[in-house]
């Protein structure tokens, strides 16, 4: 076995890592009768030689060994090796991608053509995979199939070998495997699609199997998402519901594998602890696979996620939970009765489950509306107003507000999330809870950021986040620890803790100087002329080296004082020739809040309306119609910034809004994206935690300003 791997200069080649001289070790490892090993010597493959996805040279010179490893019945976790061939071969492409897309002078640099070259050789090796479709070993039946759709030269021989295939298979996650393999075959050979579209359109009808007939119909949509049936909703039910009656056992568990201390042994672990005790947890995958075939077909979609969350299968209803974050993350929509079934599932007594659904809602902000009263409810609990065990008591890092695990939430990660999603959603029963949870040693910062939605109300935390800021103290870490509690006191306007405010702005040490020093300058200006005891420091900050610091302290001294005395000159000093665009927007953004009382900066920021940088045109722009009220420069300059980013597009709505009438030959613009069904700041495969959010105030703002344009009309 492994003929040959000494005469390899294998440290003349490298991989992610530098020279190449452990691979050998790495390939015996994969042939080891030792679990452990072979996982390791696995995870060092990933880690290394195939870093990434990437292919080095050492990765070129592993394919015959590892095509002669898969080849040999006798080495257990084929199964593995074959799908890092197929993930090494895998990488397909683009026509007009260049050969050498990556600087040569770069130190990573790796030439595209190792990708074309690992392709080619697996493909060649390729007829080694054509006999795994009937091995003995399950794990290896199920990695084949993708392996022969992704690499195989032949793609008609593959498709009738895996038709017939699925004809004598009986493991069921390998007939699925099956399936997806033709399904990956149709998208990828255009020769060989309609027939196989009808073919996958037959199984979804005729098999006896309804995992089978599923899969069949997921496939199928997906490779001819414009032939979707109009009937897919309650087929893909009905078919939901024949798996629930005929699976009602847990899966049998796989056999039982040491623990490694390698990130293929944890994301194996994730993956079983995930799987356990449900009865198919394929389906997650499969309406996966549909969802995304259905794309922008969102009631249908929505309905499917209804019918879930209301299955009396917990997994189903918690897969609905993840499918429903890719949903709403993505595509608007009325998700009402979505978030309110989700919200129910947090009595559930499955913890999975539970956490799923928190962790849903914590994303929601304003759309976590409809789950209020069922996360109150559940906050409830083990707080002193409910049933639950839990003392009530605040003080030390032993009180909890989530009650006993009995009562839903195991320990305070759990209720922080619920109390998170709560706050959001700008629910006023949340202030308590937030007062209970600032009596605790530990807070998490989320909490704090989520204080701004809560209105009047909030006003009662200000003297616990008062005395928190009096404990902070002022070494290295003072901007992560001060920097929440100073944007949760300028949330709920705690103007009396302007003494703690002071202390934490002169005693801010060298690290990260400037930041403390935004921060406490944004608390102040929030506290307005409560804060005049800060004049003298604010005044003293005017003349900062940094751009953020000045101006923040200019508007701060603006809100304490009213008077505009040297702030002016002190912001137009970041509005001239030569300033970074960050200075020039910080000083923009200061003179838009101060609004007409600065209308003789007017000329200042003309200039900025030209500039090369988008966001330099749009604080201008802002600025200058909050300033002088100029609508016909700013207004040109916002709609083309619109159209330039969408990332602009909420600054630009806002201002829109406040021009009404002046701004009425924007209304096709607003129209337009109020008519929208994709999120403006969507991004596939990447999110972030206020994306939903964002897009919603933009919405807001655009019925805002659509309302006001059109009563100018009359």
């Amino acid at each position: 076995m492994l003929t040959g791997i000494e005469e390899v200069d294998w440290a003349s080649l490298g991989h992610a890592y530098g020279p190449a001289d452990d691979v050998p070790e790495l390939l015996r490892g994969l042939a080891s009768a030792d679990p452990a090993e072979r996982e390791t010597a696995l995870d060092g493959m990933y880690g290394a030689v195939h870093h990434q996805g990437d292919v080095y040279d050492s990765t070129l010179a592993c394919i015959p060994f590892l095509l002669e490893l898969v080849a040999d019945p006798a080495v257990q976790d084929r199964g593995c090796i074959v799908e890092l061939l197929t993930s090494i071969g895998g990488i397909e492409l683009d026509d007009d991608e260049e050969l050498d897309e990556l600087d040569p002078e770069e130190e990573e640099f790796i030439p595209a053509a190792n990708y074309a070259m690992a392709a080619a050789a697996i493909a060649a090796g390729a007829d080694v995979f054509l006999g795994l479709v009937s091995d003995p070993d399950p794990e290896v039946r199920l990695a084949a199939p993708c392996a022969l759709a992704s690499l195989h030269p032949e793609p008609a021989r593959v498709l009738t070998l895996l038709r017939e295939r699925l004809t004598v298979e009986r493991d069921t996650e390998v007939r699925l495997a099956l399936v997806a393999a033709v399904g990956r075959i149709a998208l990828r050979h255009a020769s060989l699609r309609t027939e196989t579209v009808d073919w996958l359109g037959w199984l979804a009808r005729a098999a006896q199997d309804p995992g089978l007939r599923l899969a069949a119909l997921a496939q199928r949509a997906r490779c001819a998402p414009g032939d979707i049936p109009d009937d897919i909703v309650p087929w893909v039910t009905g078919l939901l519901e024949e798996i629930r009656t005929s699976a009602l056992a847990p899966a049998a568990p796989g056999a039982e594998r040491a623990a490694t201390p390698t990130l293929i042994g944890q994301v194996r672990e994730l993956l079983e602890e995930h799987a356990a005790g449900r009865p198919a947890p394929w389906t997650e995958e499969l309406l996966r696979t549909l969802h995304a075939a259905l794309d922008d077909r969102v009631d249908d979609r929505i309905a499917l996620i209804l019918a879930q969350l209301r299955s009396p299968d917990w997994g189903q209803r918690s897969d609905a939970i993840w499918l429903c974050g890719g949903l709403i993350r993505i595509w608007r929509g009325r998700y009402e009765e979505v978030v309110r079934l989700v919200g129910a599932q947090l009595n559930d007594p499955e913890p999975r489950l539970r956490e799923a659904a928190t962790s849903f809602l914590e994303r929601l902000f304003e759309l976590g509306a409809p789950a209020a009263d069922a996360l109150a409810a559940r906050l409830a609990v083990g707080t002193g107003t409910g049933t639950g065990t839990g003392t009530g008591q605040g003080g030390g890092s032993g009180s909890s507000l989530g009650g006993s695990p009995q009562n839903g939430f195991v320990g305070r990660s759990g209720r922080d999330g619920a109390l998170l999603a709560l706050a959001r959603a700008g629910d006023t029963r949340a202030v308590p809870l937030l007062a209970r949870a600032l009596e605790e040693r530990e807070v998490r910062r989320e909490l704090l950021y989520a204080m701004d939605g809560l209105g009047p109300s909030a006003a009662m935390l200000a003297p616990l986040l008062r005395r928190r800021l009096a404990e902070v103290e002022l070494d290295e870490r003072l901007y992560d620890r001060a920097a929440p509690l100073l944007y949760a006191l300028a949330a709920v306007r705690g103007s009396q803790a302007v003494p703690e405010v002071l202390r934490v702005l002169r005693g801010a040490p060298a690290n990260r100087r400037d930041w403390v020093h935004e921060s406490a300058l944004r608390t102040l200006a929030a506290f307005g002329p409560a804060a005049q005891e800060a004049v003298p420091d604010m005044r003293g900050l005017l003349a900062a080296d940094s751009a953020t610091v000045a101006t923040t302290a200019a508007r701060a001294l603006w809100a304490a004082e009213g008077d505009l005395g040297e702030v002016l000159s002190a912001l137009e000093r970041w509005l001239r020739p030569g300033a970074s665009g960050a200075d020039w927007c910080s000083a923009a953004q200061a003179l838009g809040e101060i609004g007409p009382a600065a209308a003789s900066t007017a000329p200042a920021l003309r200039p900025g309306l030209a500039s090369r940088d988008l966001w330099v045109r749009v604080r201008s722009a802002a600025a200058l119609w909050r300033v002088s009220g100029d609508a016909a420069a700013a207004l040109p300059v916002l709609l083309t910034a619109w159209e330039e980013s969408r990332h602009a597009r909420v600054d630009v709505a806002e201002c829109l809004a406040e021009m009404g009438p002046a701004a009425s030959e924007a209304q096709l613009v607003i129209l337009t994206e109020l008519t929208r069904r994709r999120r403006h700041n969507a991004r596939e495969g990447a999110s972030g935690s206020h994306d939903i959010h964002l897009d919603e105030k933009l919405l807001t703002v655009c019925r805002a300003a659509l309302a006001r344009m059109e009563r100018g009309a009359f």
